[in-house]
């Protein structure tokens, strides 16, 4: 597998991923160029007017399908080859097409079938810490994004990464299902909105933490800064996860 280098993307729109796999009439980029790359760069750009990746194959899944990693399932080169896509959206188009316009980029390109199907598997459950939650409200005029949008998200590679927003305790959990440790359900029955600040380095997974680690040390990994900086747990559940299966998908795109 190809060495990947540490990146850091920040997301200032929140992408709506709940597209179907088939669309009858699909929206489609105006003009589009894939290329085979050597290494990825993990550049990345959604618009306006234009949409730019240097990615391996399964983060665009990711992007396409509304996934995380782990829900994948498909050939193992999907993580390894890279990608530089380079992509015009139409005149009119929102980015919230955009995820309808890499799939039909994927079934063109890359003459790519998939389907979605229920599984069992591990996930969590977003719950309260035993000493209460460290969320603050959101107030209608809350100053927490400054003149940022409401969600900035910033994902780095190498088992780190970090978020900050004004979001509800659903959408929390969402951005937690995105981290490749399962599926992540809303069980605080914490109303409203919050403003919510996480980041984490390590990625020592499966809930153990070094016992030693704070939120503010440089080994807390994801599972300690929910619990320090927020004062809420991943508590280990059995979930049926919706995965991505890839029935067919070509190693080489078609030519530009």
């Amino acid at each position: 597998m190809r060495t990947r280098r540490a990146f850091s993307v920040a997301l200032y729109v929140t992408i709506s991923l709940g597209m179907q796999l088939h669309a009858a009439d699909p929206v489609r980029f105006e003009v589009a160029s894939v290329k085979t790359a050597s290494e990825c760069t993990y550049d990345h750009s959604m618009g306006p007017g234009q949409v730019v990746l240097s990615f391996p194959l399964n983060l665009v899944l990711m992007t396409a399908f509304g996934v995380n990693k782990d829900q994948i399932i498909g050939p193992s080169w999907l993580e390894s080859d890279c990608f530089n896509v380079t992509a015009k959206l139409p005149r009119g188009s929102t980015i919230d097409q955009i995820p309808a316009m890499l799939q039909a980029l994927l079934a063109e390109r890359f003459k790519m079938s998939a389907h979605k199907e229920s599984r069992p598997g591990a996930g969590y459950a977003l719950v309260i810490d035993k000493n209460g939650p460290k969320v603050k409200e959101a107030a209608e005029d809350s100053t927490f994004m400054g003149k940022a949008p409401r969600t900035a998200l910033a994902i780095r590679r190498g088992g780190g990464g970090g978020f900050k927003g004004i979001m509800t305790m659903e959408a929390l959990a969402k951005n937690l299902s995105r981290q490749g440790y399962g599926e992540v359900v809303d069980a605080t029955g914490l109303k409203g909105e919050y403003e919510i600040a996480l980041s984490w380095v390590s990625d020592q997974g499966a809930g153990q933490p070094a016992p030693s680690a704070a939120a503010s040390d440089p080994a807390a990994d994801l599972f300690t800064a929910v619990r320090e900086s927020l004062g809420l747990r991943l508590e280990p559940r059995k979930a049926q996860t919706e995965v991505l299966v890839v029935d067919h998908i070509e190693r080489v795109p078609t030519a530009n």
